[in-house]
């Protein structure tokens, strides 16, 4: 559970959709987390974001792979290229279900590949899921196609 001793889920969602982004906050706003997120448009805003210097490391990242500026690979690509955010988990969430996709980010350091689930009960359940992952124990050495995607 990324709890760990903190007392509050840091979570960013970089989505260049306004109505994911709005649908995604009220599904955690409606599980039992305490929670914090923050929402940008696109990989530029959330590298911004992050090297702001008020700007707490959060302890998730969730990726849209298709926004503009700069995709969710390529910024996949430039956080695991920072010591600083080594240990922030990734989440690719995205409506891609592409073997090409997938691999590509379980290539690239994603800790995991979320096809954005197409009604709210769906969203909330993975949500909850994927908050409540051990993930220290969910990275890339430990990773194979079978467990990378997550499917609730």
């Amino acid at each position: 559970m990324l709890k760990h001793n903190q007392k509050i889920i840091k979570i960013i969602l970089a989505d260049d959709d306004p109505d994911d982004r709005s649908f995604f906050e009220e599904a955690i706003k409606q599980l039992d987390f305490d929670s914090k997120v923050v929402t940008v448009e696109n990989g530029k805003e959330l590298l911004d974001h992050l090297e702001s210097e008020e700007t707490d490391i959060p302890h998730i990242v969730f990726l849209d792979l298709n926004m503009p500026i700069l995709n969710g690979l390529e910024t996949l690509k430039r956080l695991k290229q920072h010591q600083k955010y080594n240990n922030i988990a990734v989440a690719i969430y995205s409506t891609s279900s592409a073997n090409k996709d997938i691999e590509n980010t379980l290539a690239n350091g994603a800790n995991c590949y979320i096809v954005k689930p197409n009604d709210f009960q769906n969203l909330k359940s993975t949500l909850k899921y994927v908050l409540s992952l051990q993930w220290q124990y969910h990275t890339s050495n430990g990773l194979d196609l079978s467990n990378f995607v997550i499917s609730v």
